[in-house]
C-alpha cells in the first residue's frame, strides 16, 4: 500500500514537473515577445521570430526534461535528502536542460532563437520548480506534524551504531520517521534513550513479530539493524521473515571505514552484491556525456577544419618529419592507447629528452619545461593556445578520450606515481580539466593530482559544463602554457 502510494505521488510530481516547465516555456516567450518590447523598448526593440518557431524545440524540452529528472533520482523518496541538496539537484537540472537544448537549436536547421528567451525560460523554469519544491516540503511537514505519512520503526541494537542512527532520526524530524523503541543485541543502552522502550532481546525478535506486528497499539513499518557483523548472521530467519511480512529491513553497512568510496547496493542474476565506489556511476548520466563527447567533438572538427589544415601546412614547410605525433598514453584503470597530437617538436625529440632533463620546471614525475629546445618556433606557437591537441577530439570520437578529464599520463610517469596517485585513471581522460584551467604549468605535482580526484569525487554533467566554459578564456589566454 505504502509502495503504490509513492509510485502515485511519484507520478503525479512528475506531471506537475513538467507541467511547469511547460508554463516558463510558454511565460518566457510571452513576456519576451509582448511585455519587454513595451516596457523596455530600447533593450528589447523588437518581438521574437513566431511561437511556430520556438514550438519545434518544444518536445525536445519535454524529453532532456525528463531524462534529467529521472536520471537525478528526481521521484525517489526525499525524505532523507536536505532542501540545500534538492535545490541545487533542481537548479543543475534547469541549467544543464537549458544549456542542452541551446546548443541543439543553434545545430539545428531553425531561425535564431533569441537568446533573452533561453536566459527567461531557465530563470522561470527554475523558480517554479524550487517554488514547486519548497511547498512539497512543507505539505509534507504539515501532514507529518499532524501524525500522518510518517513511518514507524524499530532498531536492533542498542549498541553505539544503533543510538547513532537513532540521533540521527530524531534531529531530522523532517524525515518523517518515528522512533517505536530498541530491540537488545547485549549492549547496556545509554541513559539518553532510555526515554524508549527495550522489546526485549534478539532471540525474541521473531516471537515479537509473531505478535502481531503491533508495538504498543503502532504497526512496525520499518527495522533497521545496527548490529555487528557477527550477529547478522544469526539474523537470517528474522531477515526473511521481515521479507513474508511485507515489513522494510534496513541493515546498518557501516563495517567498513571508508573515505572516499560510495556504498552502493548492486543485484546481479538475483545474486546482492555491497559495492564500494569511487567514480560516477550513474548511467543515465554517464551516457549523456558520451553522447555529448560525440556531439560536440564532430562540430569541432567541422568548425576547426581550416585551423586544421593551416596547422598541418605550417608543420610540414617548417621541420622535417610527421604532422601529427602518436604517443602510447594511458586511459581508463591504465588501458593503453594511441594519442593523437601535432607535433611541436623536433623529429628526434625523444631520443634526445636525457640532453634536456635538467631544464625540467615541474615536481613529480612529469616533465614540463617552457624553455625546451627541442620545441619548434611553429609548436611553440600551437602550444601556447593548444592548437597542437585538436587532434585529440579523434582520440575522443573513439571513446578514448572524453571531452573533459583528467590528462592521460605516459606509462613511464604512472610507473613513478605514489599510491593515491592512481586512482586519477579511475576515469576516462579528457582534454581539459580542472588542472588545465587552474593554471596549468603553474601548479605543483600533487595540487595537480589532488585537482584530479577533486574532479572524480565531485563529477557531474554541469561541473563537465563549467570547466568547459573555463576553459575557453583559459585556452585564448593561453594561461600556464608552455
Amino acid at each position: 500500500m505504502l509502495k503504490q502510494q509513492a509510485r502515485l505521488i511519484a507520478r503525479v510530481v512528475y506531471l506537475a514537473d513538467l507541467s511547469l516547465t511547460s508554463i516558463a516555456f510558454f511565460a518566457a516567450f510571452f513576456i519576451r515577445d509582448f511585455i519587454l518590447p513595451i516596457t523596455s523598448p530600447s533593450t528589447f526593440p523588437t518581438g521574437l521570430y513566431p511561437l511556430s518557431d520556438y514550438l519545434r524545440i518544444y518536445p525536445l524540452v519535454l524529453i532532456v526534461w525528463s531524462i534529467l529528472f529521472f536520471s537525478h533520482n528526481s521521484y525517489h523518496s526525499h525524505r532523507t535528502v536536505s532542501v540545500r541538496r534538492e535545490a541545487q539537484s533542481t537548479l543543475h537540472i534547469v541549467g544543464l536542460g537549458t544549456a542542452i537544448l541551446a546548443t541543439t537549436a543553434y545545430l539545428v536547421p531553425i531561425r535564431e532563437l533569441s537568446r533573452s528567451w533561453f536566459v527567461l525560460f531557465a530563470l522561470l523554469a527554475a523558480t517554479l520548480l524550487l517554488l514547486e519544491k519548497i511547498v512539497l516540503r512543507l505539505l509534507a511537514r504539515y501532514v507529518r506534524a499532524r501524525g500522518l505519512n510518517y513511518r514507524t520503526v524499530l532498531i536492533v541494537g542498542t549498541g553505539k551504531r544503533a543510538t547513532e542512527i537513532a540521533h540521527l532520526i530524531t534531529q531530522h524530524k523532517y524525515w518523517g520517521y518515528k522512533i517505536l523503541g530498541f530491540v537488545s543485541d547485549g549492549h547496556h543502552l545509554s541513559n539518553g534513550w532510555a526515554r524508549y522502550r527495550t522489546f526485549g532481546s534478539i532471540g525474541e525478535l521473531r516471537g515479537l513479530l509473531d505478535r502481531g506486528v503491533e508495538l504498543d497499539g503502532e504497526a512496525i513499518d520499518e527495522i533497521v539493524f545496527a548490529v555487528t557483523r557477527r550477529k547478522l548472521d544469526q539474523l537470517t530467519s528474522v531477515f526473511k521473515y521481515c521479507e513474508e511480512l511485507g515489513i522494510r529491513a534496513r541493515v546498518a553497512m557501516n563495517f567498513f571505514q571508508n573515505r572516499v568510496a560510495r556504498v552502493e547496493l548492486e543485484e546481479l542474476e538475483g545474486v546482492p552484491f555491497l559495492t564500494f565506489t569511487t567514480t560516477p556511476s550513474n548511467e543515465a548520466q554517464l551516457a549523456f556525456k558520451r553522447i555529448f563527447d560525440v556531439a560536440i567533438s564532430l562540430m569541432l572538427l567541422v568548425l576547426s577544419a581550416p585551423v586544421l589544415l593551416f596547422a598541418a601546412l605550417a608543420i610540414k614547410l617548417t621541420s622535417p618529419g610527421s604532422v601529427v605525433f602518436k604517443q602510447d598514453r594511458l586511459g581508463l584503470n591504465g588501458r593503453l592507447f594511441t594519442l593523437y597530437k601535432f607535433r611541436t617538436m623536433i623529429e628526434d625529440a625523444q631520443a634526445r629528452f636525457a640532453e634536456v632533463s635538467h631544464l625540467n620546471e615541474m615536481d613529480g614525475p612529469v616533465f614540463k619545461s617552457r624553455m625546451d629546445p627541442r620545441v619548434t618556433g611553429v609548436g611553440r606557437l600551437l602550444r601556447k593556445f593548444s592548437f597542437d591537441e585538436i587532434p585529440q577530439l579523434w582520440n575522443v570520437l573513439k571513446g578514448d578520450m572524453s571531452l573533459v578529464g583528467p590528462r592521460p599520463p605516459i606509462p613511464e610517469e604512472v610507473g613513478s606515481y605514489q599510491r593515491w596517485h592512481r586512482r586519477r585513471l579511475s576515469m576516462k581522460p579528457g582534454l581539459t580539466c580542472l588542472w588545465q584551467i587552474s593554471g596549468r604549468n603553474d601548479i605543483d605535482f600533487d595540487r595537480w593530482m589532488k585537482l584530479d580526484l577533486q574532479y572524480i569525487d565531485n563529477w557531474s554533467p554541469g561541473l563537465d559544463m563549467k570547466i568547459l566554459l573555463r576553459t575557453i578564456p583559459a585556452v585564448l589566454l593561453g594561461r600556464g602554457a608552455s
